[in-house]
């Protein structure tokens, strides 16, 4: 361990002493990893650091090795920290997420103390999901997208724009140039800004998760609950975007159709009364919320198709569906 890693969570955790450590994961391209430390004499038995070390040449796994992409990834560190030390306090417990107990920052690296969720009781990870595994990690996208929901005039007391991303989700169109130039399909490719602006104008907006996948949600121990972990692409968006995307990472073609309509009911549902408990029906047309919502919800679907295309055109999520609802988005702007 580097001497200031270890003096940082010895003097911010008071503890006389690290006793061992545990890679939990490495980090994308190389950029570091998650270890968790297991601690004596302090208040936590554990800590999970988040440790990002800026390389000088990322290896991609899939070729996307450009100054483009490592700038994108140092602005996402950037984020996350941002996100850890000013917002993430305001979750409850129907949206958690990691306590954080500090961040540290160079030019070079990322340090991120984090509350250890194993140790709190949400140690479970899944790479497939139930249908009720499903309704619990909308239930807490739900749930995070009322506590965020914001209107335009407010948007700049938020700082939104220079804390978080102005656009969130790690597909967006403005971010990803060299994947919409390597689109082969050329109605997509011309109707993509269209698709994105039709996202990004929508009358309601929250913060989106930025990359709500099944592999980001912590399952307790007991009961329905869960965490969420990883927001480095957390910013200013529609709601659909984190919805799309979360169901697409769970199910195969020919559930996606089946349980649509099931699942998007469920999430509005626990919208709507996740908005009620917070005395905002005065404040918000929770009829046109969900009017708005269920439209742009084919369209966030196009929007990371588009990405996935261009990206990585052999990969599983490409299917009959998502051509479908892609080819529906694209005539209702006729294209």
């Amino acid at each position: 361990m580097s001497s200031p890693l270890e003096n940082l969570i010895l003097s911010q955790l008071t503890a006389s002493k690290i006793t061992d450590a545990q890679q939990i994961q490495s980090l994308w391209s190389g950029y570091g990893q998650i270890v968790r430390y297991s601690l004596e004499g302090a208040q936590f038995q554990s800590v999970v650091v988040k440790h990002v070390k800026l390389p000088n040449a990322a290896e991609h796994p899939r070729g996307w090795n450009t100054d483009i992409s490592h700038q994108r990834k140092i602005k996402s560190y950037q984020v996350e920290s941002n996100w850890y030390q000013n917002w993430s306090s305001q979750c409850d417990e129907s949206c958690r997420v990691p306590q954080c107990y500090a961040v540290e920052s160079s030019e070079t690296e990322f340090f991120m103390l984090l509350e250890d969720l194993d140790a709190s009781g949400y140690s479970i990870r899944k790479d497939k999901a139930t249908l009720q595994d499903m309704k619990n990690c909308l239930r807490w996208l739900a749930n995070f997208h009322a506590k965020f929901l914001f209107n335009e005039e407010s948007r700049e007391s938020l700082n939104l724009d220079t804390q978080l991303w102005p656009i969130g989700t790690y597909w967006h169109l403005e971010t990803r140039p060299d994947e919409l130039n390597a689109l082969e399909d050329k109605a997509l490719k011309h109707a993509a800004a269209l698709i994105d602006q039709k996202l990004n104008t929508c009358q309601f907006k929250t913060l989106v998760h930025g990359d709500a996948k099944l592999a980001n949600f912590c399952f307790a121990d007991r009961g329905d609950d869960v965490a969420a972990v990883d927001f480095q692409y957390i910013g200013h968006g529609c709601g659909m975007k984190d919805v799309a995307y979360f169901i697409g990472s769970c199910l195969y073609e020919e559930d996606c159709e089946k349980y649509e309509s099931e699942l998007l009911d469920y999430y509005f549902q626990s919208l709507t009364q996740s908005l009620l408990k917070k005395n905002t029906p005065n404040d918000v047309d929770l009829e046109a919320l969900e009017l708005e919502w269920r439209e742009l919800f084919y369209f966030a679907w196009a929007d990371f198709h588009r990405f996935l295309k261009g990206w990585s055109p052999g990969h599983w999520k490409i299917n009959g569906y998502s051509e479908r609802i892609t080819q529906q988005v694209i005539e209702s702007l006729g294209g």
